[in-house]
């Protein structure tokens, strides 16, 4: 292998395809090499015995633990192939280590990771189509059909879910009840309204010691994505023709949506880029907030239950889908990959996964089993999310979707700052006509 090439190669890979920001260290960027190029090869196994390496970011560790155990099983049943999971750290900080892998020609067998990343492995050519596979199983009509958006590009299906789930509003009954709410909001009005009568100043000094709702300051992914419901719920869009197109009716009427609950001083900011943290929601200082169901919130001791999220042209959410892709190796690989996969989407593997997990089951027939019945009773608000997900759409899966959703970022930002959707999705516009074609 000419090593030169080689660094020449992931340089540009990953000046291409990675956000600029947080920049990878010199020392970081050899050391990742190293790994790839001498740790990662997977030792020669003369027994018959087909051994693929299942690079994955999954979290808490109480979920792995999960995983690993429905990864032994396989094993047990599969004598002939034996899948070595590895959590190779989350999943933000993977993505120069996976692109490493892949213009270094080391790439895991399997890979776990969000679907938006498949438009960056399509044009890498490091992912195996999977409809050939998938069209010949029984198990494609049991995949909830929601979770295809998330499995296709181009006219191909690149990765199966591991998991699906979507975003509520999670909300404390007790606050609700002194507030003197007695019927949850609906439609975007209703949700302003209640939001106004949970923001409280107790001790008079004209600033609320408690809000209606918590709002995701920041422009990162968690932004965008816990926006996508509104603007999915007003027929937005940021893509059209595979480019983005952000200045819309539906878009403009979602950032005027949050730009409004913020205006009515009835919302309380996140820290910076951590709109996921339960701190305020747990210690009474906001009564509502947007999340999924994989929150801390659910094994935490305080009153809560979760309304679905409020329609404005018609109820809507949006999809967070955990996908396993199958990357180019050898066909006796992909092979033995693809049967691992079809254990996934099993009715088997989705119920004890999660049911073990707290995500949604991405299997008709999990969903509808005694088992995973059993667990709804005992968290009936899983209930609303599986409801939900047949409004719930999904975030473009295309390439270039990380300069999509960085420009997007900042114009959600700009307007819970003050500026004007129009004005803030316009300069968004621009900024992407410029970049797009690089």
């Amino acid at each position: 292998m000419n090593f030169t090439l080689l660094l020449f190669q992931i340089k540009h890979k990953i000046g291409t395809f990675i956000n600029p920001k947080p920049r990878i260290s010199l020392l970081g960027f050899f050391l990742s090499i190293c790994l790839l190029l001498f740790g990662c090869q997977a030792a020669h196994n003369d027994s018959g015995v087909i051994h693929l390496t299942l690079w994955q970011g999954i979290n808490p560790p109480t979920n792995r633990d999960v995983f690993q155990k429905l990864v032994d099983r396989f094993n047990q049943t599969h004598p002939k192939i034996e899948i070595e999971s590895i959590y190779a750290g989350q999943l933000e900080q993977q993505i120069p280590k996976v692109l490493t892998a892949v213009v270094g020609n080391v790439p895991p067998d399997i890979l776990f990771f969000n679907p938006q990343l498949t438009g960056q492995l399509v044009e890498l050519g490091a992912i195996l189509p999977l409809e050939n596979w998938l069209d010949k199983s029984p198990l494609k009509s049991e995949i909830i059909p929601n979770c295809f958006g998330e499995m296709q590009l181009g006219g191909h299906i690149w990765s199966i879910p591991l998991w699906t789930g979507n975003i509520g509003i999670f909300y404390r009954p007790d606050l609700f009840k002194a507030a003197g709410i007695t019927e949850l909001p609906k439609t975007w009005e209703e949700l302003r309204q209640v939001a106004k009568k949970l923001t409280i100043d107790r001790n008079g000094d004209r600033r609320p010691d408690q809000y209606g709702m918590l709002m995701p300051l920041g422009k990162g992914e968690w932004t965008v994505f816990t926006w996508f419901p509104f603007l999915l719920a007003s027929d937005g869009t940021v893509v059209k023709n595979n480019r983005p197109d952000l200045v819309n009716p539906g878009a403009i009427a979602a950032l005027q949506f949050w730009q409004d609950l913020i205006k009515d001083g009835s919302t309380k900011f996140s820290a910076p880029e951590r709109g996921f943290e339960e701190d305020d929601f747990l210690s009474d200082r906001v009564a509502m907030q947007l999340t999924g169901p994989w929150t801390f919130i659910m094994k935490s001791k305080v009153d809560y239950n979760v309304l679905p999220i409020p329609a404005n042209i018609h109820p809507a959410s949006v999809i967070a889908g955990g996908n396993l892709f199958v990357m180019k190796t050898t066909p006796q690989k992909e092979q033995a990959a693809l049967k691992f996969l079809e254990y996934v989407i099993s009715e088997e593997f989705q119920t004890e996964w999660s049911i073990g997990s707290g995500f949604l089951p991405i299997n008709i027939k999990s969903a509808q089993s005694q088992a995973y019945q059993e667990f709804i009773q005992q968290k009936p608000v899983m209930k609303v999310f599986l409801d939900q997900m047949s409004v719930s759409g999904t975030r473009p899966i295309i390439p270039g979707y990380n300069r999509l959703s960085d420009s997007l970022g900042r114009a959600i930002e700009a307007t819970m700052l003050g500026e004007s959707p129009q004005k803030a999705l316009q300069t968004a516009q621009k900024r992407l006509d410029l970049i797009w074609d690089e």
